[in-house]
């Protein structure tokens, strides 16, 4: 295991435990979570969407260390997973008046059909959104949380650890 990955489990597993620091910004849920698989199925869409607002997003994380990163987490989720992605990605952008044929030309995929898509077509809508529409991003994966735990770069891990931290809970008394 690299240490990016301990580094990553460690700050998840403190995080199950409750064991981060209060800050006064953060409400506070006084949930546990046994892992990131349990806190995708427990917390909330807004839940999830204030703490990935808060922790993703190009001021937070330069492109240059995400992008690889979204690169090798979409490749790991099931196929099914990251067409939902794909979908996810089209309809939020397309609210914004982006088409989907327009995004398939403009970003060089292979298709504008989500379920046509390969991981690197999600990986360059993905992108494209965290770059021009963080908002967006964020949004997409408070909806689709899985993604999240193929992050593996430790800037990664310790920007979401630390609003995760935020957010999550105060120490057991």
């Amino acid at each position: 295991m690299t240490s990016s990955e301990q580094y990553k489990r460690q700050i998840m597993n403190d995080l199950a435990q409750g064991d981060a620091e209060v800050l006064d910004d953060a409400p506070m849920t006084g949930q546990e979570y046994e892992n990131f698989d349990d806190f995708a199925q427990r917390s909330t869409h807004n839940e999830r969407r204030q703490l990935f607002g808060r922790s993703l997003h190009p001021d937070q994380i330069p492109s240059s260390q995400m992008e690889p990163e979204l690169q090798k987490a979409i490749a790991q989720i099931k196929p099914n997973e990251r067409d939902d992605v794909a979908k996810a990605f089209f309809k939020h952008l397309k609210q914004r008046g982006l088409n989907d044929r327009t995004l398939e030309q403009q970003l060089g995929l292979s298709s504008h059909n989500p379920n046509h898509m390969n991981a690197d077509d999600v990986t360059k809508l993905a992108s494209f959104a965290y770059h021009s529409h963080p908002d967006i991003f964020q949004e997409v994966l408070a909806e689709q949380p899985g993604i999240m735990k193929f992050l593996s770069n430790p800037v990664v891990a310790a920007v979401l650890g630390i609003a995760a931290a935020k957010w999550l809970g105060s120490h057991r008394k």
